[in-house]
């Protein structure tokens, strides 16, 4: 579903607005996320080790509820209007970067500051899995790397997700499954070489269905390379229209071969007649699954590879309106990661 968009530049008044936020934690005294600078960009030596661990997050006690869209950590809207549709405020705030774009740290900050954990989707594009995995954009790669350590906060890392989805220039017929193990790895390995402490590695493929049909195993880069297995399905006309198909498979094939915590990354329903029934399906079976948490894609966008628009939208009726909070709220979806 991700349609990468270029990082918007960041506006004056957005900067003061940052600064005085951190001004303000600093005489404070408090502040767990801390403000980090500019990126660093990339050299010879090995970045500055980011001052926040992520380890204490890894495991998190709660379920967690995040929103996702294609526009920059800045498009705050997109939080707000989540927050008045579903009750509260969102967990996990996730956006798409694409290759080669530099980490936006001020954005991902007023991100964390205000309580979303932020989670990046790192999009290839058109550059060559084989090429990252041998070496090619190493420079890229350290530069980014210490960008992410300059900001002293969490980020969810999802990288070349839905790769096994054919409709991506990295996914069946483009690239093999050993070209995203060894471009995963390596982006990995230099992340630890660089002393990157402050990332949760999202590992994020698509729903096994009858539009992506490629065994899971081969994808998977191993436990020592993931921190969270991110599943992408949405309940439609093409997907499926209950838990017990869309996702359960899926789960019950990567359970074989991973324990990692399972994260629903992005997911949505379709409006039809019966979007209220599918919306108490997906808290109910999400929570039952042992999930640790559900984000939801609150837009109206065309089904990946087609024309049919669909229209994601929490509040497409009073009933899905309805259906969303009470059944987010029953099945205790909403959990703070600062204080988890």
């Amino acid at each position: 579903m991700a349609i990468p968009r270029r990082r918007s530049r960041v506006t004056v008044a957005a900067i003061l607005m940052i600064a005085v936020s951190f001004l303000a934690d600093a005489c404070g005294g408090t502040g767990s996320a801390g403000g980090g600078g500019g990126g660093s960009k990339a050299g010879t030596g090995a970045a500055r080790s980011a001052h926040y661990q992520v380890t204490p997050l890894l495991r998190p006690s709660g379920r967690a509820l995040g929103v996702v869209d294609d526009k920059t950590p800045w498009q705050y809207d997109i939080v707000t209007t989540f927050a008045e549709e579903a009750g509260r405020t969102p967990d996990i705030r996730e956006y798409y970067s694409s290759w080669g774009d530099d980490f936006d740290t001020e954005g991902n900050a007023f991100l964390w500051q205000h309580g979303q954990l932020p989670m990046m989707a790192l999009v290839p594009s058109d550059t060559s899995l084989a090429d990252i995995g041998k070496g090619a954009d190493d420079d890229y790669v350290r530069q980014l790397a210490d960008q992410i350590a300059a900001y002293d906060g969490p980020l969810a890392l999802s990288f070349a997700g839905e790769m096994n989805g054919p409709w991506n220039s990295w996914g069946p017929g483009h690239a093999k499954p050993a070209d995203f193990v060894a471009a995963w790895k390596h982006v990995h390995s230099i992340f630890a070489e660089r002393g990157v402490t402050n990332v949760i590695w999202v590992w994020t493929p698509h729903v096994v269905d009858s539009g992506t049909t490629a065994k899971l195993r081969p994808y998977y880069p191993g436990s020592a390379y993931v921190d969270w297995v991110g599943l992408i399905g949405y309940y439609g006309p093409i997907d499926g229209v209950a838990f017990s198909s869309l996702f359960a498979p899926t789960l019950h094939e990567i359970a074989g071969f991973s324990g990692k915590p399972v994260l629903i990354a992005e997911t949505g329903v379709a409006q039809s007649a019966g979007k209220e029934a599918h919306i108490r399906d997906l808290f109910q079976g999400a929570a039952k699954a042992g999930v640790i948490g559900l984000v939801w894609y609150d837009q109206r966008k065309d089904w990946p590879g087609g024309k049919q628009l669909m229209d994601w939208r929490i509040k497409t009726s009073v009933g899905a309106l309805a259906a969303f909070q009470v059944e987010s709220s029953r099945n205790k979806f909403g959990h703070s990661f600062k204080s988890g």
